[in-house]
């Protein structure tokens, strides 16, 4: 589990694709502090195990599935990543629950500078527009970020300087397509309703009967 707080921005130094998955080797020194093999890294918002490390990078290997939900399978090597390690139990909640699991590509449209922020705005597949509220948690390739508008499958947030300056943010251009993870908790609330639902419990009756209504 990770906050969506970036700690570093580390680059690729090597993306080997086998027949199944692929190798990763990423560039970094802060998230190497206190790690060790099994651990995990957040790389662009995606959630992968340490399985080899040195004094300046780790390895990653990356399942076919990761390849094709999120931006993974684009990395070239000297491409920049956002880095974040898991929490421990004494971590800042700073961002949201965010699990490192990737629900979709979101394509970039375009960025506009404020005085004091920038605003960006991106197009996600429709199905997942649902999980998307105003004022909501969205991560955008590992930021955890608060959506400032919504209109339909296209979203804006808005990011101040220091987000812009110190994560991958800032090298995004128009077409882009970046790893959304949605909130979690929209996505038990849907699951809670529809099966209750199913059932016939969770209806007006049941309201009334429990005082709701």
């Amino acid at each position: 589990m990770f906050t969506g707080i970036v700690e570093e921005i580390g680059i690729v130094k090597g993306f080997t694709k086998k027949s199944h998955g692929a190798n990763i080797v990423v560039q970094c020194n802060n998230v190497l502090e206190n790690t060790k093999i099994g651990d995990s890294i957040a790389i662009n918002g995606c959630c992968q195990t340490v399985v080899a490390m040195d004094n300046n990078s780790f390895t990653a290997n990356v399942s076919d599935e990761t390849l094709r939900i999120s931006t993974l399978g684009d990395f070239q090597q000297g491409a920049k990543v956002n880095l974040e390690r898991a929490l421990t139990p004494t971590s800042r909640m700073g961002g949201h629950i965010v699990q490192g699991h990737v629900d979709c590509k979101g394509r970039f449209l375009r960025f506009e500078k404020l005085t004091n922020f920038y605003n960006l705005t991106f197009e996600i597949p429709h199905e997942e527009s649902i999980y998307v509220v105003y004022k909501g948690s969205i991560t955008i390739n590992g930021v955890s970020l608060t959506v400032a508008e919504i209109n339909e499958n296209v979203f804006k947030v808005a990011v101040i300087p220091h987000t812009f300056e110190n994560t991958t943010l800032n090298t995004l251009s128009a077409g882009y397509f970046v790893n959304i993870e949605t909130d979690i908790l929209g996505k038990y609330v849907e699951k809670f309703l529809s099966a209750n639902h199913n059932k016939n419990r969770l209806n007006e009756d049941f309201l009334k009967e429990n005082g709701f209504l």
